[in-house]
């Protein structure tokens, strides 16, 4: 499969989303120049010269990332190279290999579990969000957090092991080393900030079944949460859930030994869960998804630029009308239970090269079958 060289010397300050670089193997057609000044001259006419004070003032509030830590520091250096990895896995991809295109923007969202002041918590989800230009589509693909990787530094362990050891960079450097597609930026949000943004917006509104109440209702009865406000009294259909709902929806893999359920179930219902606050706001004017970032901004923490989130709010009337997909990794058919003495019980995918593929593909779409 052809790739694109990056040609950025510092993998940590990861590829500009406005830069010029594209799947030039794949589709052979020069890079486009910068549209940041166009963007901006775009907002400026749509908002008004307050309403544009009040929305930079909202993108203060937003918690951009800082300096890493000193654990994905160390790894900054080291590239994902050539040494063997057991059973059918084939070798690491390198930075320099990875498939980008200027007109697909691939930003990873992390959901994180609470944490103690200076130290990294789990990564409890793992989903990048794809804006694809050429198919006008948002792809949604989850990484099971369990699966077997290599970890640039470290060596082989479950996938969300690489937030513990490096926070968001090392994961997406584990994630790039694996699977061979350039993720362009990042967003991390805990367990308090979701269950804060989802009732920022009201409640979100959600198809559940009989079993997801019950699950829902057990967690709170069981986490002592059950106050009347809390306990949802409908058996199944579309019921508004509060941040605290909403957040045991998410996590939600069934019950243990008495509900069927796994991983598999859980990474479905946290992408519906995504695909259904997007058709949430899908009606929203440009003044109300402002308002959104201003409410929702101090809760999330990001590696975007000011520029490329004016970006994004600029086209974000369009991004409304772009249908959603869903994709998980691994596929089925491509992996398998596998035990690790180290990491213990973990999914193997049994043929990398042929995953990579796939993933590239629904990523890329139809610019693969040009080569």
């Amino acid at each position: 499969m052809a790739r694109t060289r990056n040609t950025a010397d510092n993998h940590s300050d990861f590829v500009d989303i406005n830069s010029g670089t594209q799947v030039v193997k794949l589709y052979k057609k020069k890079g486009r120049v910068r549209r940041a000044i166009a963007i901006v001259l775009a907002v400026l006419c749509m908002v008004s010269g307050a309403g544009m004070i009040y929305y930079y003032n909202a993108l203060d509030s937003l918690q951009f990332a800082g300096d890493e830590t000193k654990a994905t520091k160390a790894t900054a250096a080291t590239k994902a190279e050539g040494s063997e990895e057991p059973g059918d896995f084939n070798t690491a991809v390198t930075d320099t290999d990875l498939l980008s295109d200027s007109k697909i923007l691939n930003v990873m969202l992390f959901g994180e579990d609470n944490h103690s002041k200076g130290s990294t918590g789990r990564s409890d989800s793992m989903i990048m969000a794809s804006i694809d230009n050429y198919s006008k589509s948002i792809k949604l693909t989850s990484f099971q957090r369990d699966t077997y990787v290599y970890i640039p530094g470290y060596g082989y362990n479950k996938m969300n092991a690489s937030y513990s050891l490096g926070g968001a960079s090392l994961s997406i450097r584990t994630i790039e080393a694996n699977f061979g597609v350039k993720v362009d930026r990042y967003a991390v949000v805990d367990f308090t900030s979701f269950k804060k943004i989802i009732d920022v917006l009201g409640g979100l509104e959600i198809e559940l079944d009989a079993d997801e109440v019950a699950y829902i209702n057990y967690q709170m009865y069981i986490n002592h949460q059950t106050n009347k406000a809390h306990l949802l009294e409908e058996k199944a259909g579309k019921i508004t859930l509060t941040g605290q709902q909403a957040l045991w929806y998410a996590r939600d893999r069934g019950y243990e030994g008495v509900q069927g359920g796994d991983d598999w179930d859980r990474t479905s219902r946290q992408r519906k869960l995504l695909e259904t606050v997007f058709d949430s706001v899908r009606n929203a004017s440009l003044p109300q998804i402002i308002q959104m970032v201003s409410d929702v901004g101090p809760l999330v923490t990001t590696n975007l630029k000011k520029d490329e989130i004016t970006g994004l709010v600029t086209h974000a009337m369009s991004y409304m009308k772009y249908k959603v997909k869903q994709y998980t990794i691994p596929q089925d058919g491509l992996w398998s239970y596998y035990t690790d003495p180290v990491a213990g019980s973990c999914i193997q995918i049994n043929d990398m090269d042929l995953c990579r593929k796939k993933f590239a593909k629904f990523i890329f779409g139809k610019l693969l079958e040009t080569t």
